[in-house]
């Protein structure tokens, strides 16, 4: 693991690191404070690079480095924190970004949990609202760029209520040649919001319906309580993933099926876009038709169950009346 840079570093003459807020792999985020912004708090990403790197990797991965950056530059949305300034220091290189204040999701559904509730679905949902708004900015540029990593804990609730989706550090921006190149902004994302095509690393499989996995596996896990298995356990056992009406049965089921959809192990099962899923989640017909008739899969085995001897009664019954017509 690379050493944490202190509080009270200065970067490019400019910013001052505060306190780490988060560390992986790849690097590690920083709260900082801008000298020359009075009273602008930021957030620094450092990326630190792959070792045992030759000479010409090393130089590919930190041009890919700036492209990349500088496409983040571009982007300009409410649901996404405004990437200001990138650099590279000692062998690292550095994205500047807004410091987004507030909760991630993964927080607020611990704080749920540990109160004994599930997260109501109209407050996900709204979640949901934004998130999609945010990816399908990201997908409409050109090249369309896609996050690779989203999960709750890389998504805030400002104190205001407005979603940020917070992380940039897995950005890929999709070409069109097949040639694979080194990059020090990709990964592979995290398991359970992580599908099977993305394991490849970057070879070229990974398209928009791929962060639709993600987003659809962030939504089973704010509503279930639960991830999802990872998509390898999906792929070596089919059956491994409970429905998440099972788990939790106050879930409408046509979000069920808008979330069934978008984690579909094969990116063709899934819907093609992020506008696509945002309608499943808004199709109300499915639900409106079926919610009153046919309960959740644990309500129901427990009915029948309960009335098993009722069922085999009305069945012989059915049989002799179906007999007794042939007869007359």
């Amino acid at each position: 693991m690379a050493r944490l840079l202190e509080p009270g570093t200065v970067l490019r003459d400019r910013y001052q690191i505060l306190a780490c807020v988060g560390q992986g792999g790849m690097g590690a985020v920083y709260r900082a404070t801008d000298l020359r912004l009075d009273g602008r708090i930021c957030a620094v990403k450092e990326i630190h690079p792959e070792p045992d790197l030759s000479d010409d990797a090393r130089g590919q991965a930190q041009r890919q480095f700036y492209r990349e950056a500088s496409t983040l530059a571009r982007l300009d949305h409410p649901n996404l924190p405004k990437v200001s300034d990138y650099f590279t220091e000692a062998e690292r290189e550095y994205l500047v970004m807004d410091f987004v204040a507030g909760r991630d999701l993964s927080q607020i559904l611990d704080e749920a949990q540990r109160a004994g509730r599930m997260l109501d679905e109209r407050q996900v949902l709204s979640w949901a609202e934004q998130l999609c708004d945010a990816l399908s900015y990201f997908h409409s540029q050109d090249p369309p760029v896609l996050h690779r990593d989203i999960k709750p804990a890389n998504i805030k609730v400002t104190p205001g209520g407005l979603i940020k989706l917070v992380d940039f550090g897995l950005v890929k921006l999709l070409v069109t040649d097949d040639a694979r190149t080194v990059t020090v902004l990709q990964g592979r994302g995290t398991a359970a919001y992580t599908p099977l095509e993305q394991y490849g690393g970057d070879t070229g499989h990974t398209d928009v319906r791929s962060d639709i996995y993600a987003l659809g596996a962030t939504l089973y896990h704010l509503l279930a309580g639960i991830p999802p298995a990872d998509a390898k356990c999906r792929f070596l056992d089919p059956e491994v993933n409970a429905s998440p009406r099972d788990l939790n049965p106050h879930i409408s089921p046509a979000t069920e099926r808008a979330i069934l959809a978008a984690i579909a192990m094969h990116p063709n099962d899934r819907p093609p876009t992020v506008d696509a899923f945002r309608e499943m989640l808004h199709d109300t017909t499915f639900s409106d038709a079926f919610s009153g008739i046919v309960p959740p899969g644990r309500e129901w085995r427990a009915a029948v169950m309960e009335n098993r001897g009722l069922l085999v009664l009305s069945g012989g019954l059915l049989l002799l009346a179906f007999l007794f017509t042939l007869l007359l």
